[in-house]
Order: structure tokens, then C-alpha cells, then sequence
């Protein structure tokens, strides 16, 4: 079905078009901006497209940048299911084939690093180049180093079916804050942003939705094993840590990856975009051409 452009709220960024994409039945809530080769942006939590804010314009310049809510986040459909790495793949294959590109390179951070890297395994036609940041890749080798100590808390508090959803409604700016607050180190993100994210997790569907795609893990790690036993990474990928992933995910691809690079942002929190988005610009655009 042809992209819906919709009517661009005040205070959004400049330059930035946001329209409804309906995939596979599903509604995607996308923000496009510039012209080039394609850009696809994989959000996090707890995100919206809206992470991409400082880093959209820059990328603007030479490529045409594509950022979309994932399933069940934002301004996209909640969904019952689908929140497994191979389907939100799915989706993104099928928006790119919506607005009409053939190809893009994809970026994905935190819960948008598992599809992404799924995209680049199951349809290398279709992904240029592949930069994945801040997340672990299923039980890959390397996993373990991290959860030495044990799976972050909110893991296992997001995992059981029901729970969260039913008792954070009331507490979702708190919450959201938390999180927003650690993953920066403590430097936070701009009001406007911090309050669209608050207003995009609040309400125990949209909870529901979020939390959907932490109990979707334990699929996304078989999926992710299954693609490594057949193939191996043959695009062009980049590997950016921070804190506190760091070097984990790199670890974590180079037995599988033909042509990869490694970088870790010193002095920067999770939310590498909005944390330091000129060092990830610098990164990723000479990567990207």
C-alpha cells in the first residue's frame, strides 16, 4: 500500500516528513527527510523515531534517511504478536519496498540491532551496509561475558507476561526517566524528546506493546543462532559500542562477519545518539560512503 504522508506536528525536525506506511496489515509510524541512497534507523527502549533527532539532519545531507517506530512503539500498531526479530525484519524489508528502494543501509540500536542484523543475514541483497550498536546479539558467543554478573534487572521485571504493564500505569515518566538518565550517563536527553518518549510508553497497551518485545528474546536468540548455523554476515558492518555493552557485540560478530570493524565512543552512555551524535555521525558517514 502506497506511504499516507501525514500532517508534521509543531516542534518536530525540520525537514522531516512523517507519514503511515501499512505493512503486511501492520501501520508504521515513519519520519523520512533528504534524497540519496536509503537510510534505514532502528530505534530502541524506550524510544520512538525521535532518537534519531541529532543525527537525522546530518545524515540528510547525502542520503535519503528512513526512521520508523517499531512495531507496537510510537505511533505504529500494537500488535498482539510479531515482536520477533524475524518479523520486524519482515516489516522493515516490506516498508522499504513501499517507499519504493530496493536497498538501504541499516542502522540499528538496542532492540533494533537484532532485526537489523536479521535483515543483513536473511536478504544481503537489500542492505548496503549494516551498523549495529549497543545490544547483544541472543547467546552468541560473547553473551556471557556480559551477563556475568546477571541479566539487567528490567529483563527478567519486562519478561513475565502481564506484570509489568499492570503495574507501572500511574509511574510511566518515572520509569521512562530511569532509564533515560542511566543510558546517558546521567546527562538525560532534551525536554521535548524525554517528554515524547514518556507520552509514547504511557498506558498499559503501549506498555503491553513494549514490553512484547523483551518476551520475544528467547525466540529472537534462536532465530539469530539458526541464521549463523546457515550462512555467514557477508555486507559491510560496523560494530559501535559504549557503556555498557562496549566491545561485547564486536566480540560477538567477528567469527561470523566477513568484512567488520569495531569502534567503541569513549565517555558515552548507551543512547549513543542523542549522548554523542557527532562522534556517531563521524563514524557512520564515511562508513556509509
Amino acid at each position: 500500500m502506497p506511504a499516507t504522508p501525514l500532517p508534521v506536528p509543531a516542534g518536530q525536525v525540520p525537514g522531516v516528513e512523517l507519514r503511515r506506511v501499512t505493512v503486511g496489515g501492520v501501520g508504521l509510524n515513519v519520519a523520512t527527510a533528504g534524497t540519496g541512497p536509503a537510510v534505514l534507523l532502528l530505534h530502541g527502549f524506550p524510544h520512538t523515531w525521535r532518537l534519531w533527532t541529532a543525527v537525522m539532519g546530518g545524515l540528510a545531507e547525502q542520503h535519503r534517511v528512513i526512521a520508523p517506530d517499531l512495531r507496537g512503539l510510537g505511533g505504529s500498531t500494537r500488535t498482539e504478536e510479531g515482536y520477533d526479530a524475524e518479523t520486524l525484519a519482515e516489516d522493515f524489508l516490506g516498508l522499504l519496498d513501499a517507499l519504493g528502494e530496493r536497498s538501504a543501509a541499516v542502522i540499528g540500536i538496542d532492540a533494533g540491532t537484532p532485526p537489523a542484523f536479521l535483515m543483513a543475514m536473511r536478504s544481503p541483497e537489500r542492505v548496503r551496509r549494516l551498523v549495529l550498536m549497543e545490544s547483544l546479539l541472543g547467546t552468541l558467543p560473547g553473551a556471557e561475558r556480559f551477563l556475568a554478573g546477571g541479566a539487567p534487572w528490567w529483563f527478567g521485571f519486562h519478561s513475565v507476561p502481564g506484570l509489568a504493564e499492570s503495574v507501572l500505569p500511574g509511574n510511566e515518566a518515572p520509569y521512562v526517566d530511569w532509564f533515560l538518565d542511566s543510558g546517558t550517563l546521567g546527562q538525560g536527553v532534551a525536554p521535548e524528546i524525554r517528554d515524547a518518549f514518556v507520552s509514547a510508553y504511557t498506558g498499559s497497551e503501549a506498555l503491553r506493546s513494549a514490553f512484547a518485545h523483551y518476551r520475544a528474546m528467547p525466540t529472537n536468540a534462536r532465530q539469530i543462532r539458526e541464521a549463523v548455523e546457515n550462512g555467514r554476515l557477508s555486507v559491510p558492518t560496523l560494530a559501535v559500542g559504549a557503556r555498557p555493552v562496549g566491545s561485547v557485540l564486536e566480540e560477538q560478530l567477528r567469527p561470523v562477519a566477513d568484512d567488520l570493524t569495531g569502534h567503541i565512543i569513549e565517555d558515552c552512555g548507551h543512547i549513543i545518539p542523542l549522548h554523542r551524535p557527532e562522534a556517531l555521525l563521524g563514524l557512520v558517514r564515511p562508513f556509509l560512503a
